[in-house]
């Protein structure tokens, strides 16, 4: 039986269908994809492309966070991001929330994305052993 441990938590969207918001297997934490949905799934009062992916990439973290890590443990991030023309504007916003983590990273121009949103990320991180 393998050892997995779905992640859940009040301070980001709750999974709006057949998935968990985060999963652990074995020290490895997968979130999924994040979109910029306020907690309560109240809509942004601003939704602007930086309020989105600031939106998007908290949701990321309070996942991370509700798993015992920090941005330290980030292995990849993968964001989804509507026009390539928003790149800069993303790398902008990233590089300002998690100033001082770099791990492997994808950001991948897409002609549209669920609801009409914007930005959507996802992540794996490497918990320490205590998580495994």
């Amino acid at each position: 039986m393998p050892n997995l441990t779905p992640v859940t938590t009040d301070t980001a969207p709750g999974a709006a269908g057949h998935y968990s918001q985060g999963m652990i297997a074995g020290q490895t934490l997968y979130i999924s994809g994040q979109l910029p949905v306020l907690p309560d799934r109240s809509p942004l009062a601003d939704m602007s492309f930086e309020a989105q992916a600031e939106q998007a990439i908290a949701n990321m973290l309070a996942i991370l966070t509700a798993a015992g890590g920090t941005t330290q443990n980030l292995a990849r991030v993968t964001a989804y991001i509507v026009g390539v023309e928003n790149w800069p504007r993303f790398n902008a916003v990233y590089a300002r929330m998690l100033p001082d983590a770099r791990p492997a990273r994808t950001v991948v121009p897409v002609p549209e994305l669920h609801y009409g949103y914007l930005v959507e990320i996802d992540a794996v991180a490497l918990l320490d052993a205590a998580h495994g």
